[in-house]
């Protein structure tokens, strides 16, 4: 069953309820891999499950064919993971993961780690220069 689009989930635990097969494992070890990296604030935001540190730092986002973990300066963290990709004059890039794709909790703490050190470095991504 797909999640609807229309109501997002009331909190993070249901955001992971609210999933099933091969999804389910996938979001549990990206976001307990998140959540360990640092000092994270972990939000519903846009209907998925967003991490802000000084800013939005990175979001996890199921949807039916795919996963996103996503970075709001993900063209700057490309040498952790050549399949962080984006477009526009934007920083952000996303690892989209299908089913049967691997991403290890170690490589995506040392990703969220990254991001982190960007926002304490650089500030808030979303702030108007």
């Amino acid at each position: 069953m797909a999640m609807k689009k229309s109501i997002p989930a009331a909190s993070p635990d249901a955001y992971l309820a609210a999933l099933d097969g091969w999804r389910k494992p996938l979001v549990e070890r990206l976001r307990k891999a998140t959540l360990s990296a640092g000092a994270l604030e972990e939000r519903i935001k846009w209907g998925h499950l967003v991490y802000f540190h000084n800013g939005p730092v990175l979001l996890i986002r199921a949807e039916d064919e795919r996963v996103l973990f996503g970075f709001w300066r993900g063209k700057r963290l490309r040498d952790l993971d050549d399949r962080l990709k984006g477009n526009g004059k934007y920083e952000l890039a996303t690892i989209e993961l299908r089913e049967g794709d691997a991403l290890t909790a170690t490589k995506a703490k040392q990703m969220v780690v990254a991001a982190i050190a960007l926002n304490d470095t650089l500030g808030d991504p979303t702030a108007k220069t």
